[in-house]
């Protein structure tokens, strides 16, 4: 599975104008940027080497820590303010 690895055919189609502009795909990964075609390609020359002989019938996800950060029920405890996360942790203290 990979995360946002910019390509103009592809994001221009799902991100078509005005909704691009709008849009910052960096902006729900961990590492704050988007993947490089090297970082991609540096994977893929892994698991065709000799150095990954015991990897078998994995998912390999490279995304920068998107699927980390987004997946799940608790997914936006990123945004919260510090005074937010102060009331919640009086209210589990009561």
């Amino acid at each position: 599975v990979f995360g946002p690895f910019p390509t103009e055919g592809a994001w221009s189609r799902l991100f078509p104008e005005p909704l691009a502009s709008q849009l910052d795909p960096a902006a729900s990964v961990p590492l704050q940027r988007v993947g490089q075609y090297q970082e991609l390609a540096n994977l893929a020359a892994y698991l065709v080497s000799d150095f990954s002989a015991y990897v078998n019938g994995e998912v390999v996800t490279i995304d920068g820590g998107e699927w980390l950060n987004g997946a799940g029920e608790f997914n936006k405890l990123g945004a919260l303010t510090p005074e937010m996360w102060d009331q919640i942790e009086k209210t589990m203290r009561r």
